[in-house]
């Protein structure tokens, strides 16, 4: 990325030496980008991360087909109660804007209720939105039979794959989505970029106006050097895909295992879902509660957070916890811990050990954070 940001700084809308150089480079990027999820360099639009691409997937796919179908059109969105705040505020906006908002069940173990979202995906549904990997508590939907689904009854099926990216296989050859959400910085590319997947055929309407950068889908001066980053991580995480997932997965088994030896009644949120990301686990434990337990976990060195990271700073409940019918008193003490590259058995083994003299301070009214 480092020669972008100083020699070689041109502009790849430019028609000058500098500007073809840089334009050259964004082309390589994206069809690197592009092998990396099974698609042509043309299907691949850039954006500053995973929620403008949401956006643009539901919002622009639902203003795009709003009118199809004669009669009422295709009014209605359909996503799930566990989704990204990201998903769910595009859902919202697009319900304030006339869309017929629908969200279908998820089971006690965070997976969509496939009753329940064949129920509500009818010839009237424009979009639906279905994360692939859930960012609290790990869990896998069943991606190719909600997108079977989908396209039976003509929606457009978009998919935010930001937690999945790197976990698990992602090929738009082998499953019929029509737009997928990516995030660099999950994968170790720079915060604020991200691209998403558009399937040719698919029109989407551009949320911004003003120039033709990426197709006319996406207009504004790109972020080559963040562009390049992007590629680089993903062909990487592709790449290392299948040993990094067996190093996490016994990781995560030996964080739960050590953390139910040593705190008996502590609740692992969706362990019964039939697949789970290695890299997340999000337990709460009867007597604690979240603030305090971050605080001193902090105080320790050790980052966890009690939910979606772009909830920090609010005190609401996990409304995926919630959607899943945890207690009250088990939502409010939630953790989530993300196991990522510089995570290691000693790393884990010593969370392990903190947490539990945490939660025995917590229920014996001595956790001091102040």
């Amino acid at each position: 990325m480092a020669p972008f940001y100083g020699p070689r700084f041109g502009n790849p809308s430019s028609l000058h030496r500098w500007g073809r150089e840089a334009r050259a480079a964004l082309d390589e990027a994206r069809e690197r980008l592009a092998r990396c999820v099974g698609a042509r360099a043309d299907e691949i639009c850039f954006t500053s991360g995973g929620t403008e691409a949401d956006n643009l997937a539901i919002l622009g796919g639902w203003r795009a087909r709003r009118s199809e179908g004669g009669g009422g059109g295709r009014n209605a969105v359909v996503s799930t109660e566990i989704e990204h705040k990201a998903v769910l505020g595009a859902v919202h906006q697009a319900a304030k804007e006339g869309a017929e908002e629908r969200l279908c069940r998820v089971t006690a173990d965070g997976v969509v209720d496939v009753a329940s979202f064949d129920e509500l995906t009818t010839s009237d549904v424009a979009v639906v939105s279905v994360m692939w990997v859930n960012n609290e508590i790990g869990t896998i939907q069943p991606i190719e039979t909600l997108v079977a689904t989908a396209k039976a009854r003509g929606a457009l099926f978009h998919t935010d794959a930001v937690q999945a990216f790197g976990k698990v296989d992602i090929d738009a050859g082998k499953v019929a989505f029509d737009a997928l959400s990516l995030s660099g910085h999950k994968i170790g590319a720079p915060k604020g970029c991200g691209a998403i997947y558009i399937r040719r055929g698919t029109v989407l309407e551009s949320l911004f106006h003003g120039g033709s950068q990426e197709r006319g889908k996406r207009p504004g001066t790109e972020n080559v050097a963040a562009a390049i980053g992007l590629a680089k991580a993903a062909e990487l995480a592709c790449a290392e895909r299948e040993v990094e997932c067996r190093r996490l997965l016994a990781l995560r088994k030996r964080l739960e295992t050590g953390i139910r030896e040593r705190v008996a009644d502590a609740v692992i949120h969706g362990a019964g879902a039939p697949k789970r990301a290695p890299h997340i686990v999000n337990v709460s434990v009867p007597g604690t509660d979240s603030e305090s337990m971050l605080m001193a976990l902090d105080l320790q060195g050790i980052g966890c957070s009690a939910g979606s990271a772009c909830q920090a700073g609010t005190s609401s409940p996990s409304h995926v916890l919630s959607a899943i019918g945890a207690r009250r008193d088990l939502v409010n003490a939630a953790i989530r811990m993300s196991l990522g590259y510089m995570s290691d058995e000693a790393s884990v083994d010593r969370v392990v050990q903190v947490f539990g003299k945490l939660v025995d301070k917590a229920r014996g009214g001595g956790l001091a954070v102040a």
